[in-house]
Order: structure tokens, then C-alpha cells, then sequence
């Protein structure tokens, strides 16, 4: 995982996606934790709970945004992997809480590549009894192909999967799963769907398929991926140009699916060009994906819509929310959307 300096906007506001979603400037707000990854977010009992991730999460709790505390590690007490970072929740009607995690391999590399320190990510799943304070280990459920290149140059990875977000669709039938590739050939790096069973939420292992020549077939461990979003250079070039980190929520106001997106580009170091924001009326069909549109020049990683009703979190939000990037927002997010078409965005103050 890769932590970054979040730099400020170099035009007041930006627009994206016929007018729908605007960016503009807010007072800055920020998560308690250090975040090297997505912060999920999840409501309990009238308290709202944000994971921030460095290698090992830690979770806060307010009321609020504006109020998170109480900042204190989770412990994975049953399976102990470490590092991990925990990028996507979901609490169940009965309380259960489950979650996964990016977890990444070191030390893969160093005496094959001449001394880089590469390490190659992994998804996995968890699942808590007590709100999320301790974590039982329910196994890895999405890894690439053993094809390590430890002659990699982006700096940080010589393959896998990580980097991610996952979200239930609207009728509960499936989690679909937006990842980062980091292995293959070029038209399998890239920005990758997969999906499990509501149903087979608690016995994960085996049972997400990811998505590959149009088809929900592909093995959740080692499987090929068809990307939806491919690299223009491939992530072991020292001037890599990708799409990566994705984080999905379901916009009220425009009835769709928001993705929000990383693109590294094209030195070496993986800086940030910008952030993009694709949508998509319906999860099942990866191809209906907007092609992804910048809203922030430059901005960091890991962006990140948090809803701001009663209820919201970083999986629904509506017509006005919060953009994190990685610990901090210094932004909101707009979306605006009529019964014919769009409406005009409201005046930026």
C-alpha cells in the first residue's frame, strides 16, 4: 500500500459526466486515522464507525463526521494476517459485520530484481460479532496469477489484486467487487469487476467469480479478468498511465452507480494526475460504465464519496456529499440530475 501527500485543487471547480457531478472547494474535514487506502463506513445504533487503514485499521466513532473519536486498533483475533487494511464493509440486518481486506506479500521480490522492494496485494474477508472491534479471518477471495515481475517499475507492486471497494446491489442478490489488476498482459491489467452470492457471504472462499469475456466464470483465485477500465501502460513501466483504487457508491440523485478513480500517470513514483468519476445504471453489466472523466486535477489517492443524510456512508449518498481523499476532504461532491435531464449545478459560492 502506498501512502500520498494530498495536494489542493489548481482550478476552483471541475465537471464531469454531462454536467452531473461538480467538485468545488469546502472547509476541511478529516478522518481521526491515517488512511493509506478506502475508509468504510457503517452506522450502529445511531453511532457512525469509519475504518482508516495503514497497514493495520484502526476504528473511530461519533456521531457524525464531524465528531469521529475514540480511535482504537482492531485486532484480527481468529486467522492473524498482517498487514491488512480493511477497504470494505457491510453490516448485516442481524448486526453481523463483514468486511474485506487488501493484504499484501513482502520480501517476494528483493534477491530476484536486484534489490527492489516489490510486494504483490491479495483480497480477503472477514467477519465480526462485536460491531467491528474483532475481526474473524474467513480467507483470500480474489488473487492474481503467480506471474510476479520483480522487474517491475511502478515502484510499489510486481503484481496481484488489491486496491478496491465492494457494494451489495439494490435487489441484494450479489456483492460485486471493483479491483485493481497489477498482473498479466496489458488487456488484463486494469481496473476488474467480480462478484459473490449475497448468500455465500459467511463461507467466502471459492465463491466469487470474477467477470472475464463477458462472463461471470472466472475463478476468484488465479482466474483471468476481462478489465473494464485497461491500462494505456502497463503497470510495470517506469511511465505507467492507469486507472486504479476504485470506490463505488449509489447516488439517490441520479438513480446510478458512482465510481470514483485513482489515475496514475506517467513517471515514475505513481503520481497523481487526477481524480475520474465513471457511472453505471446497473452492476451487472461492466460494460455500461461511463468512460471515466476527470473532476480534480492532481488530488492524492484514494478518493472517496461519504454521504451526509441520516444513514449515509461511503456506499449511498445523495444529491450533496462529502469527497474524501485518503484521510482529508477539503471538497464536496455535487450531483444533479432532473425529470428532463440535468439541472443547472447551484452557483459556486
Amino acid at each position: 500500500m502506498r501512502l500520498a501527500a494530498v495536494f489542493f485543487l489548481s482550478i476552483f471547480s471541475f465537471h464531469a459526466a454531462g454536467q452531473k457531478i461538480e467538485v468545488r472547494s469546502a472547509e476541511l474535514q478529516y478522518f481521526p486515522g491515517v488512511a493509506d487506502s478506502n475508509s468504510p463506513l457503517h452506522w450502529n445504533d445511531g453511532k457512525l464507525y469509519v475504518y482508516n487503514s495503514d497497514g493495520n485499521p484502526l476504528r473511530s466513532e461519533g456521531t457524525n463526521l464531524n465528531n469521529l473519536r475514540n480511535v482504537r486498533a482492531t485486532h484480527m483475533v481468529v486467522g492473524q494476517i498482517s498487514p491488512w487494511w480493511v477497504e470494505a464493509t457491510f453490516r448485516d440486518d442481524d448486526g453481523t459485520l463483514y468486511a474485506w481486506y487488501h493484504h499484501e506479500l513482502w520480501d517476494i521480490c528483493d534477491s530476484a530484481s536486484g534489490g527492489k522492494y516489490l510486494s504483490t496485494p491479495m483480497i480477503g474477508a472477514a467477519v465480526s460479532r462485536d460491531n467491528g472491534f474483532t475481526f474473524r479471518n474467513l480467507g483470500i477471495v480474489l488473487r492474481a496469477r503467480p506471474e510476479l515481475n520483480c522487474n517491475a517499475e511502478n515502484g510499489y507492486f510486481a503484481g496481484g489484486h488489491g486496491d478496491f471497494s465492494v457494494l451489495l446491489d439494490r435487489d441484494r442478490k450479489f456483492f460485486y467487487f471493483l479491483f485493481s489488476n497489477y498482473t498479466g498482459s496489458p488487456s488484463e491489467q486494469g481496473v476488474a469487476v467480480a462478484r459473490m452470492a449475497y448468500g455465500d457471504r459467511a463461507e467466502p472462499e471459492g465463491k466469487v467469480f470474477k467477470y472475464h469475456q463477458q462472463a461471470w466464470k472466472s475463478d476468484g483465485i488465479e482466474g483471468p479478468v476481462t478489465p473494464i477500465f485497461p491500462v494505456r501502460v502497463p503497470w510495470e513501466s517506469a511511465n505507467a498511465d492507469a486507472f486504479w483504487g476504485p470506490s463505488v457508491h449509489f447516488n439517490r440523485e441520479l438513480g446510478e452507480f458512482v465510481m470514483l478513480l485513482n489515475r496514475a500517470c506517467c513517471e515514475p513514483g505513481w503520481p497523481a494526475e487526477g481524480i475520474y468519476v465513471s457511472t453505471n445504471p446497473d452492476l451487472s453489466d461492466p460494460g455500461r460504465w461511463t468512460e471515466p472523466e476527470k473532476v480534480l486535477n492532481k488530488g492524492g489517492w484514494y478518493p472517496m464519496t461519504v454521504g451526509l443524510s441520516a444513514g449515509d456512508t461511503d456506499k449511498e449518498a445523495g444529491g450533496v456529499a462529502r469527497m474524501y481523499i485518503g484521510s482529508d476532504s477539503s471538497w464536496e461532491i455535487v450531483f444533479r440530475k432532473g425529470q428532463q435531464g440535468v439541472k443547472p449545478l447551484p452557483a459556486v459560492r
